[in-house]
Parts: structure tokens; C-alpha cells; sequence
């Protein structure tokens, strides 16, 4: 249906109504059932009906809905927190609470500046991250983020302190002969060349998802990129900051993204997973020498929301981090996306408009090209994204296509998010949608 006051996405979409959700399905007003495969943004990961995180609420809000973090804590935040800090890499120490993935980098660019500050460093000021980077769509988090296209209208507004540097990007950017570890090689000395060209010491923090996600369509770095990057960021006092928004929380088959990579940053941001949909909620998860520096100097970070903290979306939280912490649930991330990999691999691996399937555990991601060769990129006037996300939901498939890929015009990809409890005959329908959906999409291509 068309909106009547709703101010929506695009004004002119007309949308079926969700009225109910099974399981890894979402079901419209007419009764149309249409298979999750992408979580929404990649945020569904426990599906749409998990009576657990559903009793959770309930008791939550049958005890105290709300109380505001400047006169109270909750017992949901602080139990959610110790989680938290528990599970999360070594020397990650407090959890920050806040409504969103943009809110959690938004956090972390400000307590960045304010660590410096606190330790008598006021000259760190500039931030680097990544071309092709999405960080949230806030003032700071979009000025550190680096989708051109996404950036565009707004550049005005646009944070002079942001600077950017190269993707990692293996299939579309590594040389012919280059091997992984000399690839990490050159982007970890470009990384050098920026800190350098800045002034080392004016720089604060460098941004990264270790898993790409929306605006490249799940691209892992190569092996060594981010303990590179590491060594870096330590021999001039940078703090590592990495966005799991997207692909944290039990998405890549670890809890923490970072884990594979085998790289302890100084802050992580997280959401999406974290709350599986059921409340909105994301955290900044800080260093415990970072929180100390506060705490010994003004011991007020000088930032906050209305809703940091809400005591029903940790709670809901927590239930959900119990169950996408189980390394049961966690095997079987890794197991069922093993086998959504192979079936993608099977059916689309030698598809004349599919150039590279790539991604880790339930996160994957089919970039799409005229021709496979030259890995061309089908004009952006074509609307290949648009054209099958039309056709997906037509088939009752929900999957994630994004246009500019490469630049944040050029490219198109489709990504695949689905829920963690996705089985076996799902994958299957899931890549039988998908197919049905890239025929009649490439019909006149």
C-alpha cells in the first residue's frame, strides 16, 4: 500500500503490509509468505517468532518499562553488559548502550576525540577510514564513512576531520601476481602513508568493517589485513576502531567478527544482531584503558540519548545474546553457511552475469557484472539492483541487492543475511527464489 502519512523510504513505493511473522518468514496482509533471506539488514538473525526473546519483553516490561540513565542503571543493562564483557575480546572492558548502528559509531568517533583529550593529546583530531565504508547515516558516522553516493548531497555537511584510504578488496583490487600477504602489504602502507601525510600526531582512530557490508555486499579482508593494520595503528598511538554492526553478533559464524581475524581493537560498535529486530539497540564495547582515561580525568563522557540504556531492549538483548552465543548456534552458523556457500557456488558460480560469490558464515555476498572477464559493471542506468529486489519479493524471496558497488554508483551486488535457524530445505528454496529471480531480472540483458 501507498503511505497515507507515513513519510517513507521513497514516496513512491508502494509496499505490502507485514502483518505477522513464522519463523524465518515474514507474512503480508494478503498472506503472502515471503522467506527472510536477507534479515532485513541483516538484523532478523533469530527470525521473526523466537518465544524466548518475546517472554524476555514481556517481563521486562511487567516490572519497569523505562527509567532514564542520568538518575538510574537497570539491572537488564548492567546483566546485558557483564555479557557482554565476558564474551567480548581480551581487554574489552564496558559496554555503552545505545539505540542503532549510526549511534554506535557515532559514539565511538566522539569518545575517540575525548580519550584524546582526557590523556592531554588535543591534537588528534583526524579520523581515517575506508572508501566504500558504510558507518551509519548520522552527520559524523556518514563523514567517516565512504559511499560516495551516500555522501554526495550532504557533502556540505561533511566532516573536513574524515579522510580516507583503499578497500580491501581482493577479487576487485588485487594485482595480477600480487599474493594476499604482499596485497596486506600495500594497503597496510597506505594506511602508514595517510597517518603520515596527516601529521601522526594529529591522528586519532581508524574505522573499519571487518566484514564489508552493505555498500560492497560481504567482502572479507585477506588474511594478515587487520593484524597489519594493527601495527600500524600501534606505532603511532591510533586507536582501532571496528564496526561489526552489520556483520558482528554471530553473522560470520564468530561472535565477534574480529575474532577471525585474530585482531583485539580498541573499541567495537555492534547492533543490528545484537537485538535481532525485536528492540532496537546497539552498544559501543570499549577498552578498559580507554574507559580508565575517563574515568581518571573528568569522568563524564560528554555524550548521550534519551533512550542509551532502555531497559526493555537490553532485556530483550540479552535473551537474544544467550542464544547467539551458544556455540551450538554459533556451529551452526558456520555449518549452514557452509552449505548456502556450496549451493550458491553450484547453481550461480559459472552464471554469466555473477562474477565473485564471497563472504563468511551466514553473511554472503553475489557481485553482479556484464561480463565476467573484464568484471564489468553493468551501467547504472540498467537498475540491476532495483530490478531484482522487484522481482525477489514478487517471487517471495527477501534479499538485499545495493547498486554502486564499486564507487557508489557503478556495481551491483546482492547480499544474504539469513536467519541463523535457516534449514536445510530453506537454503534450498532460498537459492531456487534467487534463481527463478536472476532469470526473469537478466531476461533481456
Amino acid at each position: 500500500m501507498k503511505s497515507r502519512h507515513v513519510f517513507p523510504r521513497h514516496t513512491q513505493a508502494d509496499l505490502p503490509v507485514a502483518v505477522a511473522g513464522d519463523g524465518a518468514y515474514l507474512i503480508d496482509s494478503d498472506g503472502k509468505r515471503y522467506l527472510d533471506a536477507c534479515g532485513g539488514a541483516a538484523v532478523s538473525c533469530l527470525g521473526h517468532s523466537d518465544p524466548d526473546v518475546v517472554a524476555a519483553i514481556k517481563r521486562q516490561l511487567e516490572t519497569l518499562a523505562y527509567a532514564h540513565t542520568a538518575f538510574f542503571t537497570t539491572e537488564a543493562a548492567e546483566s546485558l553488559a557483564d555479557k557482554l564483557a565476558n564474551l567480548a575480546p581480551e581487554g574489552i572492558e564496558r559496554a555503552y548502550f545505545v539505540s542503532g548502528g549510526s549511534e554506535a559509531m557515532e559514539a565511538a568517533i566522539k569518545l575517540a576525540r575525548q580519550y584524546f583529550l582526557e590523556i592531554g593529546q588535543p591534537e588528534r583530531r583526524n579520523v581515517i577510514a575506508r572508501w566504500q565504508s558504510y558507518h551509519g547515516n548520522t552527520l559524523g558516522a556518514l563523514s567517516a564513512g565512504g559511499n560516495r553516493w551516500r555522501r554526495a548531497q550532504f557533502a556540505p555537511f561533511m566532516v573536513e576531520a574524515m579522510h580516507h584510504v583503499s578497500p580491501c578488496h581482493a577479487w576487485r583490487y588485487m594485482e595480477d601476481g600480487e599474493t594476499e600477504a604482499a596485497y596486506a602489504d600495500r594497503l597496510a602502507a597506505e594506511l602508514e602513508e595517510k597517518i603520515l601525510e596527516l601529521g601522526p600526531d594529529t591522528v586519532a582512530a581508524f574505522l573499519a568493517e571487518p566484514v564489508v557490508g552493505a555498500t560492497m555486499g560481504a567482502v572479507p579482508p585477506v588474511e594478515s589485513y587487520f593484524k597489519k593494520i594493527r601495527a600500524v595503528c600501534d606505532k603511532y598511538g591510533v586507536l582501532l576502531i571496528l564496526d561489526e554492526v552489520m556483520c558482528g553478533m554471530g553473522r560470520t559464524g564468530t561472535l565477534f567478527a574480529c575474532e577471525q581475524d585474530k585482531v583485539v581493537p580498541d573499541m567495537i560498535a555492534i547492533a543490528k544482531g545484537l537485538g535481532a529486530g525485536y528492540q532496537p539497540i546497539g552498544a559501543l564495547l570499549v577498552a578498559g584503558n580507554i574507559y580508565d582515561a575517563i574515568e581518571a580525568g573528568t569522568g563524564f563522557f560528554q555524550h548521550g540519548h534519551t533512550y542509551i540504556g532502555h531497559p526493555v531492549a537490553t532485556a530483550a538483548a540479552g535473551a537474544v545474546l544467550d542464544k547467539i552465543a551458544d556455540p551450538h548456534m554459533l556451529a551452526q552458523v558456520r555449518k549452514r553457511g557452509a552449505a548456502l556457500m556450496d549451493r550458491l557456488r553450484a547453481d550461480f558460480g559459472q552464471h554469466p552475469f555473477v562474477g565473485d560469490i564471497r563472504g563468511r558464515g551466514l553473511f554472503i555476498g553475489l557481485e553482479l557484472v556484464q561480463d565476467r572477464q573484464s568484471k564489468t559493471a553493468f551501467p547504472p542506468a540498467e537498475r540491476i539492483a532495483a530490478r531484482i529486489k522487484a522481482q525477489a519479493m514478487s517471487n517471495g524471496l527477501m534479499c538485499y541487492p545495493m547498486s554502486g558497488t564499486i564507487d557508489g554508483e557503478n556495481g551491483d551486488h546482492i547480499l544474504l543475511a539469513p536467519p541463523f535457524i535457516i534449514t536445510d530445505e530453506q537454503i534450498g528454496e532460498l537459492a531456487e527464489k534467487l534463481d527463478k529471480t536472476l532469470k526473469t531480472a537478466f531476461a533481456s540483458a
